[in-house]
């Protein structure tokens, strides 16, 4: 499949109520396990690549070291990628257009953005915000917009104002050329559905034990079901408890 075919195929997978499903991997070998798995595409998880390569999260993983893994998760299947940028490696629009073209050029499908500077809590306005996702979209990759409008904040109590807030930057953002709209830390149903109605892009929404299953929210409208950094906790999470039986004189179990 040539790269143009793939960021269509990609594309052509986001359906609102039959959601595409990506459980994010973070280097070859978890992309070869979840291709296995049946996966449709393959998706990185910003924080679980940083982490196995001895970083931390928030675009401290320098964009070669980035790159390197996505050739080498590219390498070892033939389904679309989608690669997490963080906020795009780039501290002008120009800057980003050249990173994600490197992306591109490395096999990507896809990227993630996302409208907070590294390590930053506030957003970046939505007019310069656009221009970045503008620059991102010119490269020919499908691009899905981060949107943390409900990052920190209480959607039981101020939902209708972040919806509208969502929105406003959902309609910003695609004019720009994004082909998604990523909302995550959002598992309210009703703010779920008033954004996927509404929404000039198909709603990707990171999942949680909150939103309950694929089923819920297809349901609501969602077009794409992350599961973000939770792969990586959990094989991470097990691989201790294993290490710590095995290391305390005990078998582990995968013996059993």
């Amino acid at each position: 499949m040539s790269e143009t075919s793939k960021v269509d195929a990609f594309r052509a997978l986001h359906i609102p109520g039959d959601p595409l499903v990506l459980f994010n991997i973070w280097d070859a070998g978890s992309a070869r396990v979840v291709a296995k798995a049946g996966a449709p595409a393959i998706a990185t998880g910003s924080y679980g690549v940083a982490e196995s390569l001895g970083y931390s999260d928030g675009e401290t993983v320098p964009l070669d070291l980035v790159l390197a893994n996505l050739a080498r998760i590219v390498a070892v299947t033939d389904l679309p990628v989608s690669i997490d940028m963080e906020a795009g490696y780039g501290e002008r629009p120009e800057d980003v257009a050249a990173s994600v073209a490197r992306a591109r050029d490395a096999g990507a499908a896809a990227i993630n953005m996302e409208d907070r500077g590294p390590g930053q809590d506030a957003l970046v306005p939505v007019a310069e915000q656009a221009e970045r996702l503008a620059a991102a979209a010119s490269t020919g990759l499908f691009i899905n917009a981060r949107c943390d409008v409900f990052r920190g904040r209480d959607a039981a109590s101020d939902g209708a104002e972040l919806v509208a807030a969502t929105l406003d930057r959902a309609r910003a953002y695609a004019d720009a050329g994004a082909g998604g709209l990523f909302v995550p830390f959002l598992a309210d149903a009703g703010c779920i559905a008033a954004i996927c109605e509404a929404s000039p892009l198909p709603v990707n929404i990171l999942w949680s034990p909150a939103c309950g299953d694929r089923a819920a929210l297809a349901k609501l409208g969602v077009a794409r079901i992350s599961h973000g950094h939770q792969p990586w906790e959990a094989a991470m999470t097990l691989l201790e408890r294993e290490a710590r039986a095995v290391l305390a004189g005990g078998t582990p179990g995968y013996a059993a």
